[in-house]
């Protein structure tokens, strides 16, 4: 039986019901839907690694972080210093399970700090709303991309979790991250972000030091968005450019589900 081109999110947890379907799949439509479905998947991670990490801790961090201007906090994300401080709100004592656990901690603090002083999220906002019915009773997380008939997308994805009792809730933010990580790749080929010229932008910056830190940063605030993108996703294209900004850092914007995959099939 062949298969309707669609992309289907729904999420049935405590409080949070959400649930939606795009099937015209036109391009631009595409983009401004799964632009929505990453804001809901970040905005709601946070709240499922709270059995693994000091998640409010990690928030007053920030608060000492958020005064800076964005050239000092940078240099502070990317500190020993601040690395420290991670490890001790990390629900872990073996170094290589801390490891994991800290590489999400301080993705977690990246985008809570950035997203005080710049975008981190795109312009769309969250879904919010139940507009079409649950395909299961019991609590999951769904996600379904299926398009074959563009030229140029073929996405075939699924991203699936049955939520009962023993369900770590860890296992639920590696599910989150790993759809956030799904759309991050597929969003440019339907929005038509030039990430290869975005790549290039960055391109005089190899293994930055602390020193240039600063010159990275004044990059990045340099970087015309509306020369990478068309203009509905310019803003799209500089969070992009933010992301690219920090990989050159060594400072990750995304929750890495690898990390989490990785703890939680050691633990």
């Amino acid at each position: 039986m062949k298969v309707q081109d669609q992309i289907v999110f729904t999420a049935r947890h405590g409080d949070w019901k959400v649930a939606d379907r795009l099937l015209d799949m036109e391009d631009e439509k595409v983009a401004h839907f799964i632009a929505s479905i990453t804001n809901t998947v970040n905005a709601k991670i946070p709240e499922y690694l709270t059995e693994v990490m000091n998640v409010a801790g990690i928030a007053s961090l920030t608060e000492e972080l958020a005064g800076k201007d964005l050239t000092d906090a940078v240099v502070a994300l990317k500190s020993p210093g601040t690395a420290r401080k991670l490890g001790q709100l990390v629900f872990e004592d073996d170094k290589k399970l801390k490891k994991h656990l800290v590489e999400v901690a301080k993705a977690l603090l990246v985008r809570k700090v950035l997203s005080t002083k710049v975008s981190v999220d795109y312009p769309e906002g969250p879904l919010s709303e139940v507009k079409i019915d649950f395909p299961y009773d019991e609590d999951h997380i769904n996600f379904t991309a299926f398009h074959v008939s563009s030229e140029h997308a073929n996405w075939r994805a699924v991203r699936r979790l049955i939520i009962d009792d023993k369900t770590p809730m860890a296992d639920v933010a590696r599910l989150l991250a790993s759809i956030n990580e799904s759309i991050t790749l597929k969003l440019p080929v339907y929005a038509g972000i030039d990430v290869d010229g975005i790549d290039a932008w960055f391109g005089e910056f190899k293994k930055v030091k602390k020193s240039e830190i600063p010159a990275v940063v004044e990059k990045y605030l340099e970087f015309p968005a509306e020369d990478y993108a068309p203009k509905p996703f310019a803003e799209h294209a500089r969070v992009y450019a933010l992301r690219k900004a920090l990989e050159k850092i060594g400072l990750p914007l995304d929750v890495p589900a690898k990390s989490l995959e990785k703890y939680l099939e050691k633990k």
